[in-house]
């Protein structure tokens, strides 16, 4: 899947501001960013639901949206609300999107068969859609969307109402399907699971801010990211917020993670400023995470507008 100068404006909002991405075959690619960057718009874009208002896309080789009808049947899409059929059974919501997708009935029936047992409702195929759990709900939705077996699956936010352990779950399927060859598309809040995908993009107000491996990205904060030890972490928060270089002060525990804006030297200069507050804090460099580099990405960004 490949865009170039992706844009989307709605009278006066541009939603999405000429986004490039790349995204390789059977990999998961995943898009992190807040509510309203973009990321819906984009996606709704690349699978051909939506028109750009300008630059280029090119999915499994077609044209969009000018070859958008064809695609359709080549890709799977699931959304972060459930849109099955909660009056139909398990089996009879996979067996209708079976036959939309124009599945003869006897393949039908074994790829029914098939999934059921993937997606762990042997137990429950006559249940009511309705009355599933919220993680069995999204099991069942994902079989829906790959009941054609697509080459690329689209998932907007599709884990944002379940427990961690039906999240656990469902990633380890769609890893299941990115090694059977299926190329994966997730929006996401999640920094644990961005964390998961092969490659990630950030998008802040429509504009693409990062994109890379979430350790190619980490990497790049490398002497960035510091963690105080303090007595009183809530007065050395104080001090420091809104400080020129600080991007972010947060609180974990008893500790505070501050992010630099301006790499080692800023380092320096916010280890005397928090000395100043508690002269024993102790000032330590740290690993960057993918938390830094969401935060690196939107505020930095915003510092430079306003500069």
């Amino acid at each position: 899947m490949r865009a170039r100068g992706l844009v989307k404006t709605f009278g006066a909002l541009t939603a999405v501001d000429r986004v490039d991405l790349t995204v390789p075959r059977a990999h998961v690619y995943g898009f992190l960013g807040p509510n309203g960057s973009g990321k819906s718009t984009t996606i709704r874009m690349l699978c051909g639901l939506l028109t750009p208002s300008a630059g280029e896309i090119e999915v499994l080789g077609l044209r969009i949206p000018e070859q958008a009808d064809a695609l359709r049947l080549r890709i799977g899409y699931m959304t972060q609300k459930f849109s099955l059929f909660e009056d139909l059974t398990v089996r009879e919501n996979l067996e209708f999107l079976a036959a939309v997708y124009g599945l003869p009935r006897a393949a039908a029936r074994t790829r029914v068969d098939e999934l059921l047992e993937r997606y762990h409702f042997t137990d429950r195929p006559r249940q009511l859609a309705g009355t599933l759990s919220g993680g069995q709900k999204q099991r069942l939705a994902l079989a829906g969307a790959v009941i054609h077996a697509p080459e690329l699956l689209f998932l907007d936010e599709p884990t944002s109402a379940v427990d961690p352990e039906s999240r656990r779950d469902f990633w380890e399927k769609l890893f299941e399907l990115a090694d059977a060859g299926t190329t994966l598309l997730v929006s996401t809040h999640y920094m644990d699971e961005a964390e998961r995908c092969h490659r990630i993009a950030i998008l802040d107000r429509g504009a693409l801010v990062a994109d890379g491996t979430p350790g190619e990205l980490a990497g790049a904060l490398r002497g960035r990211a510091l963690e105080v030890q303090a007595r009183q972490p809530r007065a050395v928060q104080r001090a420091l917020s809104g400080r020129p270089g600080v991007l972010s002060v947060a609180q974990i525990g008893n500790s505070l993670r501050v992010l630099s804006a301006d790499g080692a030297a800023g380092g320096e200069a916010i280890a005397s400023a928090v000395r100043e507050v508690a002269p024993d804090a102790a000032v330590l460099a740290v690993e960057a995470n993918l938390e830094d580099v969401f935060v690196a990405a939107t505020r930095g960004r915003a510092a430079e507008a306003a500069a």
